[in-house]
């Protein structure tokens, strides 16, 4: 099934068709024929851990998308701090690339979650961290608890138009006084008759400047604070719904990002996600799917980065050689590129004990933790090696370098994941 519903996918995007073998025929676009292939890139051969020829259909019709749509365009979002998340996501959309572990039913094309670890690696390819991140929050952040526990009537209202690009979404869960500590939110949403009055605000919100809905997670009672949280569908056209601001940040330019208030919001009470007081359980399990998302798309910017930093250094010289025949600089390269491939090798093992329905907490906790160090640590390290240019913005590793800084704090801060860590370890003090 999962083949079959691969076929029609790249089959819809009319840069595959299938063979009179079965397999598909590239039309005129060739990965391997890109400016930069990446040191590190994985062989896309038979044999791998868990991708097939499909995956990677699906990876080199994505790479067309952002070769002729994004990539021309980045600079100039970026300097204008935002991407117009409505174009892009609908040419995404028609694609069929927001919606590829989705049901069917919906717009979906039914695939298993390694399809979007696959999507995540291919979208690392664009030359910034903002539009990935905007896109990820589409797909793996503020959609997945709606598709596997919302109704009927809810997915048809806010996940089918996602999927196809007509509505951006956004997630509205840290507020001022609660980031990582989610438990800590104080968003109240208070049942009047078949309404919920929704009163607070949301901080750090990505896409909250243009998005037509959010996902917002808001104490719905005063019991327990795990257990007394649900998860929302909130139009944001609704009378009372504020935004106070976007947020003017250090990194992930393109990517608008917003405060919001909420002044007595009534919201229908069925658009609350499965059952009220789960909103907690729901978004942790939301969680594990975006980080694993958000290691895929960083992945495949370092290998982008080194390999950049290798072609540049090969023709920089000092003291008439090149910077890149100095023992340090090419030893230390080949260290970051075994720590590049070592997170992939986690990333891989995680994902596939996921799509066997294993919890992989502990594992996607670890890979949230390392890529965050692992990005600053390279960022750092390569940046080093461009000597002036590396200070510019004229140089991707410069962005890099800005952007990945949030890979630390964002989505569950690196303390946070250690803390995890150590209750699966059960070295927590009781």
């Amino acid at each position: 099934m999962a083949t079959r519903a691969a076929a029609q996918f790249v089959g819809s995007c009319h840069l595959y068709r299938p063979s009179t073998l079965g397999g598909f025929r590239k039309f005129s676009h060739n990965v391997s024929s890109s400016k930069h292939t990446p040191a590190g890139a994985p062989e896309t051969t038979g044999g791998h851990l868990i991708y097939t020829p499909e995956h990677f259909a699906l990876k080199d019709s994505i790479r067309k998308i952002i070769d002729q749509e994004i990539n021309p365009h980045v600079d100039q979002w970026e300097s204008e701090g935002k991407f117009p998340a409505h174009k892009v996501f609908k040419i995404l959309g028609n694609a069929g690339i927001l919606g590829v572990n989705k049901p069917v039913e919906y717009g979906g094309l039914g695939l298993d979650f390694s399809y979007s670890v696959a999507v995540s690696e291919e979208l690392g390819h664009i030359r910034c961290g903002g539009i990935p991140m905007a896109i990820g929050v589409q797909t793996d952040m503020a959609t997945p608890a709606l598709a596997r526990f919302g109704s009927d009537e809810l997915k048809n209202e806010f996940l089918l138009p996602s999927i196809l690009g007509d509505k951006v979404a956004c997630l509205g869960v840290s507020e001022v006084g609660a980031g990582s500590d989610v438990s800590s939110i104080m968003t109240k949403a208070v049942r009047k008759g078949e309404e919920y009055v929704i009163n607070g605000g949301k901080m750090w919100t990505t896409n909250g400047t243009q998005a037509d809905w959010m996902c917002l997670l808001a104490n719905t009672s005063d019991g327990p604070p795990h257990r007394n949280k649900s998860l929302i569908c909130l139009p944001m056209n609704l009378p009372g719904v504020h935004i106070a601001r976007q947020i003017d940040k250090m990194g992930m330019r393109s990517s608008d990002t917003a405060e919001v208030f909420f002044d007595d919001v009534c919201v229908p009470s069925r658009n609350v996600i499965g059952q009220e007081g789960m909103g907690f359980t729901y978004q942790m399990l939301q969680f594990q799917e975006e980080r694993l998302w958000a290691v895929a798309n960083s992945l495949t910017t370092m290998d982008l980065i080194i390999q950049e930093t290798i072609d540049y250094t090969r023709q920089r010289k000092i003291f008439n050689r090149p910077v890149l025949h100095h023992q340090t600089v090419h030893f230390r390269l080949a260290e970051l590129q075994t720590e590049v491939e070592l997170l992939r090798s986690l990333l891989h093992r995680a994902t596939a004990l996921y799509i066997r329905g294993n919890d992989v907490t502990k594992l996607a906790s670890m890979a949230k933790l390392k890529v965050g160090r692992l990005a600053r640590e390279l960022g750092d390290s390569c940046l080093q090696f461009w000597g002036g240019m590396g200070f510019t913005n004229d140089v991707l590793v410069s962005r890099f370098y800005r952007d990945s800084r949030l890979i630390s704090i964002g989505g569950g801060a690196d303390e946070v994941m250690l803390g995890i860590i150590c209750k699966y370890m059960d070295t927590l003090p009781k």
